[in-house]
């Protein structure tokens, strides 16, 4: 059990009730997803660092399966499941546990089994009135377990993707930096390698594995990988599929002829990564770069205007609210706007999001929709939430 006490786990289940009742007052229907998952699915879409933590094993009929590391990707397949076509819109609510191994150890608000209570909107026709809603709901939860004062942490890889597209780059780089963006230093670093010397990971691949790569084979190269790993001894281990090894190698291959990137469009892309500032100002400092860099993310633009209006007219304080480029939480299948919550002011809780979410529409089609899906959720970490609120009481 995730709590310390027996104590600890009464109040757990009191917080849980009270988040549960703004859930429902809000139209979200309460769900059990199943808490082992394929473990496919999961090593997909959740990206190379909750890979390495999420617990996979082997039944005895052979199928790999994993103990869900959060409950979105589950209640995704839940709304498959009920609604194959997938094309009715929904919100689903839970309560349940999630596990994910804890590399630094585990203490009382970082354990290897926590629960989430979260809320997850299928098909709404108006992104951004959902967004806001979201938002709205879970500060509505907090407050009603006893946590008021928090502050708000907003991202938006939706205009990080439109920088992208403004800028001249080639497609297989857009993709690997989008690859990157969760992971800030790998980001800036691939971004300075593609800017001065494209090539340079090509050196450290063997010269006769090299020669049996072809981008326009991947079949056959991914058969010459394979064959590599045989004859070196080499065991394809990890969290790495030899499709997955073999298609980063051909990246590699093709970057050997190509031109690095102009420091222009490097320029443009750092300095947008950079950008921090109040949400409520974030806007005219993105317009304000655009301009100077002539480059066009006027769409995108207005999407995030309208989404700050919407939190406003849902009773958001987004004037205390902070504005990052770079933010983009832990899991790679978020496509649009991101938030975390944190408790307000400098207390031993204050660096670690009590809850958080975000846009993932191409989720749904990656678990099985036949067609793209508009989707948002977010949780409340309820051990975290306990924490906070016992240390702000003591």
């Amino acid at each position: 059990m995730a709590a310390e006490s027996a104590r600890d786990f009464e109040l757990l289940q009191v917080q849980a009730a009270k988040i549960m009742a703004i859930y429902s007052r809000d139209g979200y229907e309460f769900v059990a997803p199943a808490m082992i998952q394929p473990a496919g699915v999961f090593l997909d879409v959740i990206g190379e660092d909750l890979r390495a933590r999420t617990y996979v094993f082997t039944d005895p009929d052979g199928d790999e399966l994993c103990l869900r590391p959060d409950l979105t990707v589950p209640t995704c397949r839940l709304h498959l499941e009920r609604n194959p076509a997938a094309d009715r819109p929904a919100r689903y609510c839970y309560n349940g546990a999630a596990f994910r191994f804890q590399p630094q150890g585990a203490d009382s608000a970082q354990t290897r089994e926590f629960r989430q209570a979260g809320i997850e909107s299928f098909g709404a026709a108006d992104r951004e009135q959902a967004e806001a809603e979201t938002v709205a709901t879970i500060l509505a939860a907090l407050k009603a377990a006893g946590l008021a004062d928090v502050r708000l942490q907003l991202g938006d890889l939706g205009m990080f993707s439109a920088m992208l597209r403004s800028v001249d780059i080639p497609e297989r780089w857009r993709q690997r930096l989008r690859h990157h963006f969760w992971r800030p230093e790998a980001f800036r670093a691939e971004l300075k390698r593609l800017t001065e010397a494209p090539s340079d990971l090509v050196k450290h691949i063997p010269a006769e594995l090299v020669a049996n790569l072809n981008p326009d084979d991947p079949v056959g190269s991914e058969q010459a990988v394979q064959g590599y790993f045989d004859a070196t001894g080499i065991e394809a281990i990890g969290v790495r599929t030899t499709a997955e090894v073999t298609a980063n190698l051909l990246e590699h291959v093709a970057d050997s002829n190509a031109k690095p990137l102009s420091k222009k469009t490097s320029r443009v892309i750092e300095r947008y990564v950079d950008l921090a500032a109040p949400a409520d100002k974030a806007g005219a400092a993105i317009k304000d770069l655009a301009r100077e860099e002539g480059v066009d993310v006027s769409d995108a633009l207005v999407v995030f205007q309208r989404r700050l209006d919407l939190m406003r007219k849902a009773g958001i304080d987004v004037s205390t609210a902070e504005f990052s480029a770079e933010f983009g939480r832990t899991f790679e299948y978020y496509t649009g706007f991101v938030f975390e919550a944190f408790v307000a002011g400098d207390s031993l809780f204050s660096f670690r999001a009590v809850a958080g979410g975000g846009r993932y529409d191409d989720l749904m089609t990656a678990v099985g929709a036949p067609q793209e899906v508009a989707a948002i959720g977010a949780a409340i970490h309820t051990e975290r939430l306990l924490a906070a609120i016992a240390g702000g009481a003591s």
